[in-house]
Formats: structure tokens, C-alpha cells, sequence
């Protein structure tokens, strides 16, 4: 499940990583790494539960196995993801998210800042998609929405609109994971986004 929480950047959760509870990005050159989306489609596996080997993290990329050890070790590099424990049989070793969430810093200018529009760009085409390939036939159809409004709001309140949608996903999230829930559980995708539009207001 991806959040773009307002102000804060983004958020891969429900990973069962007993390490850091979360880490932060924000210089640039970390930000531009995690901007290619073969990267993100990786990201967001590992960061919900997930251990995956390179061959796996490749075959979710559409990537050669090769060409996908070069982006996980560039992913490695940034405190991302990290090496996870020797397999029981001695096969290759695989990768698992580094923390429980992965928070990214966007707010500052430049390149970090664009490198930032480019993931949210990823984010939101990857909704479309699984939006398109969900079947009219399909028993849950019925969850499926999207929904887009524009609010009056002070600062103050914006701030806590934020923080209650947070909430809410929390509150529903519940700790479960991949290899962690009822057997009648599917997977939901979610997105939401708070932006501010126009002019800031004078301040009085």
C-alpha cells in the first residue's frame, strides 16, 4: 500500500522488518534512485512483506536477472533494502525491505523535488493499470472507486484532514501482511493525495 502522506513524501508499509521502523530519504541522488519504476515495482513488494530472491525481484521488473542485482545493489546503497538471511536449501540469497516503512523526503527544491514528482508519476500510472486490468467480472468490483474533491480548508485543518486519512488507513491496516491475514483477505490498492492549489492566502 502506497500514502503520500502531505508534507512527508512516501510511505511503503506493512512490512513484518524487525530493523528501523522507518527510513527517511532525502538526499537527491537517493530520491533519483528510487525514481526508475522497475525499482518502485521492487520497493513496494519487499516493503509489504516480502523476501524476495534477485530472479524473483526480476521477473516482477520485466528485467534480466543481471540487470536487476545492479538496481537492487543501488537500492542497497541507500539503506533501502538489504541482504536477508541464507536460504535454508543454500540457493541464491535474497532481499528484504530494510525497515517497516520507507518514508521520502521530497519537500526540498531541485533534482530531489523532481525526482519526487517522477515516483508519484510511477505511483499513480501503477493505480491506473491495476484499475484497467481489474475484470467487470470480478466479485469485488464493487469496492473499486476513485474519488476527487476540492475543500475550502484553513491550514490548520488541511493538517488534520492529512493526519485522519492517515489514521484511517492505520486503523485498517491492523498489522497484517503478506504472509499475515484472514484467508478471506485480498489485497487493496490504495492511493490518496492532498495538494494544495492556487495561492497561499495573506496572512492576517
Amino acid at each position: 500500500m502506497l500514502h503520500i502522506p502531505i508534507r512527508q513524501g512516501f510511505r511503503y508499509a506493512d512490512v513484518v522488518a524487525k530493523q528501523k521502523p522507518v527510513v527517511v530519504i532525502s538526499d537527491p541522488k537517493a530520491i533519483r534512485a528510487l525514481a526508475h519504476p522497475a525499482r518502485q515495482r521492487v520497493i513496494d513488494e519487499l516493503y509489504n512483506g516480502k523476501v524476495l530472491t534477485a530472479t524473483e525481484c526480476a521477473e516482477i521488473a520485466g528485467l534480466t536477472p543481471s540487470a536487476m542485482s545492479y538496481h537492487l545493489r543501488a537500492l542497497e546503497k541507500w539503506g533501502i533494502i538489504e541482504r536477508a538471511e541464507e536460504s535454508a536449501d543454500g540457493r541464491e540469497r535474497p532481499w528484504r525491505a530494510r525497515a517497516a516503512s520507507l518514508r521520502i523526503d521530497s519537500t526540498s527544491a531541485g533534482a530531489g523535488r523532481l525526482a519526487g514528482h517522477a515516483i508519484m508519476r510511477t505511483a499513480m500510472n501503477g493505480v491506473l493499470e491495476q484499475f484497467q486490468d481489474l475484470s467487470d467480472k470480478d466479485p469485488w468490483d464493487d469496492v473499486s472507486t476513485l474519488s476527487r474533491s476540492r475543500l475550502w480548508l484553513t491550514h490548520e485543518e488541511a493538517v488534520r484532514f492529512s493526519n485522519e486519512l492517515n489514521d484511517l488507513v492505520d486503523r485498517f491496516k491492523k498489522k497484517r501482511t503478506q504472509s499475515d491475514h484472514p484467508a478471506d483477505a485480498r489485497q487493496i490498492s490504495s492511493l490518496y493525495a492532498v495538494v494544495p492549489i492556487g495561492k497561499a492566502p495573506e496572512e492576517s
